[in-house]
């Protein structure tokens, strides 16, 4: 592997954790506390009711895009599945994208740093489909990996922090 690629491959990964290291920062005096007084139990439902519709939306879109993109990883890629389950993810990112943009209830009501990643989900969903239709195949995987791992699994991760409601159904 050249060295170029090899800086490329360690250095986006660390900037990531970077941010998100400093990003987490604020909430680790709390964190600590309440994972301490955390305990596992089968999910607490009463909890989706209190949810505002956005929200609930939103849940919803993102776990069918989680689902749907982890079985689209494990597929060939460029065959029928993918494509017609590609299109179902890039329509289940969208509605998860856009219903964030209505839940502004971390900040209290303004916008987080985990909107930073909405506004990166926003831009390149439309440029990895770009991508594909011109042939870029190298430029819609790194889309579409991307947004996956960004937006789906590192924001999902963030959801399980004491406080959130992923955290609250499961732990709290």
């Amino acid at each position: 592997m050249e060295r170029k690629q090899v800086w490329r491959w360690v250095f986006g990964p660390m900037a990531a954790l970077a941010v998100i290291g400093v990003a987490l920062v604020p909430v680790l005096p709390y964190a600590s506390g309440a994972v301490h007084n955390a305990s596992v139990h089968a999910p607490n439902w009463a909890l989706w009711d209190d949810l505002t519709r956005q929200t609930q939306i939103h849940v919803v879109a993102a776990m069918a895009a989680l689902v749907i993109g982890t079985v689209i990883l494990s597929l060939p890629k460029g065959r029928g599945p993918h494509k017609s389950l590609g299109w179902a993810w890039v329509v289940a990112m969208a509605v998860t994208a856009a219903s964030s943009l209505f839940m502004t209830g971390l900040n209290g009501n303004a916008y987080s740093l985990v909107h930073v990643l909405t506004g990166w989900t926003i831009i390149a969903l439309p440029m990895g489909v770009l991508a594909i239709r011109n042939r870029n195949v190298i430029a819609h995987r790194r889309a579409m990996t991307g947004i996956f791992l960004g937006g789906l699994v590192v924001a999902g991760a963030l959801t399980f922090l004491p406080g959130r409601f992923m955290f609250s159904l499961f732990f709290g």
